[in-house]
């Protein structure tokens, strides 16, 4: 089934901010959600969120691996106000794309800048479909390049995905030059979750508080219904930034 992230986000709006917690949370409820939605692939996600701190890496990326038949189609998790602005905060010209997909926003930014893409997995025809743009395989948890190697990072709708958060936002940091941006749903936390989500960010301070003070953020909001956060290493780029001085006070 084909959906768009606009819609998905409103469906997501509804689950999330209109049911009650007492029936988003009710066992027999969501068992019979998730098999008329999953079919033979329900118990994967019914079990996600007790096993997945329990699971080899191998195991991990073999359950998304798994899931990809039964996955709402939608070319990308990103809302249309999102993209827009990720094309906005992007310096320099080399960028990194941490957590790819399908290649949707990667391919968009590759005809402007030269683009590396990330994710736990790669499927071969995407190296075809794109080749302007360097893949690599790897974990967020552990990227495979120098220091600061790229003017500007891009982590869009993956640290709800990541085991180690803190692992993953420290890599991001450590391979970042100028700029870093990071997109997550705006949902609240529930025990049984559509998409295997592993941490939830309900409110913009959700974010701000795993990403720590002091790292240069510039801001953090809701954009499209989706919270977007922009950190800089150079003050010089938070200084033409709009705004950046009123949410730079917000932030501390």
């Amino acid at each position: 089934m084909k959906l768009s992230r606009n819609l998905a986000l409103k469906i997501h709006f509804f689950l999330d901010q209109c049911a009650p917690p007492i029936i988003r949370d009710s066992e027999w409820l969501m068992r019979i959600t998730f098999k008329l939605l999953y079919r033979d692939k329900a118990d994967l996600f019914w079990d996600f969120m007790g096993k997945a701190s329990k699971m080899t890496e191998r195991e991990f990326c073999e359950v998304y691996q798994e899931i990809k038949t039964v996955l709402m189609e939608r070319e990308t998790d990103l809302n249309d106000d999102c993209i827009d602005e990720i094309y906005r905060q992007i310096v320099g010209q080399t960028v990194l794309d941490v957590g790819c997909g399908q290649c949707f926003l990667a391919g968009k930014i590759s005809k402007r800048y030269q683009l590396t893409a990330v994710d736990i997995a790669i499927e071969p025809e995407l190296s075809v479909r794109y080749r302007n743009i360097s893949f690599k395989e790897a974990n967020v948890e552990r990227l495979p390049f120098r220091n600061e190697e790229f003017d500007t990072v891009i982590c869009a709708h993956t640290l709800e995905h990541v085991r180690n958060i803190f692992a993953g936002i420290s890599e991001l940091r450590r391979v970042t030059k100028k700029r870093l941006i990071v997109v997550v749903p705006k949902q609240r936390p529930y025990k049984y979750t559509f998409d295997l989500h592993l941490h939830f960010f309900p409110y913009e301070h959700s974010l701000r508080t795993i990403m720590g003070p002091n790292h240069g953020a510039v801001f953090c909001k809701d954009v499209g219904g989706d919270l977007f956060y922009v950190e800089d290493k150079d003050e010089r780029l938070m200084e033409r930034l709009p705004g950046s001085r009123q949410s730079l006070s917000e932030l501390s």
